[in-house]
């Protein structure tokens, strides 16, 4: 059952002019579906996409706040969502569509879909540094501060859900593939599905059933550098930064989270480690020691010579 990792995150949003703006100033591209739907994407074509809450065409609410409709995992060919659909249609109903995928919902009501990964191939370039003493990654005159850069989302990344029950949701994404890579004791596991070596595409916490829904959505960015630029432009905008920036222990990767209209966290994160079948999980508390390396405050443009002009 090689699942590459989330594709695509559908909301029923309460103000859909809010979170559209938001999401295009997060970096995101809108599409347009023409039925009152509008898809935000990526550059390789991961997205989120919003209709409004009491739109027909969305699958049914969980009762509670969230504004999470529809979690969509993205497969490598139809043979991996035909072995998942036959998996799991031993249990629980599960819907076959004329595109070739499925839906139905997991052990704890959340509403999925699988189908042949619409992610597109992208021709990118990574970030480089220029580490002491040794080789230079950038060629003479290759500037690393480049202030016009777009700084765009590349990739969905990962997905973290509140759950009143960690051990349950661990145990259905098991069956599906996923292995778990890391884990806070008593809270829940970190996880990646067969078809990634991304430290974790899902992580769950445990909480109240009244919580349950979706704490924050990644999406991967070229580096850290592009993510301090995003975020501080986000900033910048109004935007209030829930966590960040600074850098995860478990994955190692760069983080920086905000608010959105969404009812969910929205982060930027970079240079999360890759791991294969030789990993041995770690287990940990959760605090705030072992889930950050460091954690950065973001304070206003200043400059040794004083105050920067005021606007």
């Amino acid at each position: 059952m090689r699942i590459i990792g989330p594709d695509e995150m559908v909301f029923g949003v309460q103000n859909m002019d809010a979170s559209r703006q938001f999401l295009t100033d997060y970096g995101l591209t809108e599409v347009d579906l023409g039925d009152g739907a509008f898809r935000f994407e990526a550059l390789d074509g991961t997205a989120m996409t919003l209709r409004q809450s009491d739109d027909p065409a969305l699958p049914p609410a969980l009762p509670t706040a969230t504004q999470l409709r529809q979690t969509v995992w993205g497969c490598t060919d139809q043979a991996a969502v035909d072995e998942i659909a036959d998996n799991l249609s031993s249990d629980r109903k599960v819907e076959r569509h004329p595109d070739g995928s499925i839906t139905c919902q997991d052990d704890l009501g959340f509403e999925l879909a699988f189908r042949v990964t619409t992610r597109r191939a992208i021709e990118v370039d990574q970030e480089k540094v220029n580490s002491a003493c040794a080789a230079p990654q950038r060629a003479p005159n290759e500037l690393g501060a480049d202030q016009s850069v777009e700084a765009r989302p590349r990739t969905l990344s990962h997905i973290v859900f509140f759950v009143p029950d960690s051990a349950k949701m661990e145990a259905f994404y098991a069956r599906l593939g996923f292995v778990v890579t890391d884990r806070f004791v008593d809270v829940g596991p970190f996880m990646r599905p067969m078809a990634n070596d991304d430290h974790h595409c899902l992580f769950m916490l445990q909480t109240p059933p009244f919580m349950q829904g979706i704490e924050h959505i990644a999406f991967h960015m070229k580096g850290p550098t592009e993510l301090v630029l995003a975020g501080h432009r986000l900033q910048m905008k109004g935007y209030e930064t829930f966590w960040g920036p600074g850098r995860h222990n478990f994955g190692s990767n760069w983080f920086w989270y905000f608010n959105s209209p969404m009812g969910v966290h929205m982060e930027y994160d970079a240079d999360m480690d890759k791991h294969d079948e030789t990993w041995k999980p770690r287990i940990a508390e959760a605090t705030a020691e072992t889930s950050q390396m460091f954690l950065l405050e973001a304070v206003k443009l200043w400059f040794p010579n004083g105050e920067p002009p005021q606007a």
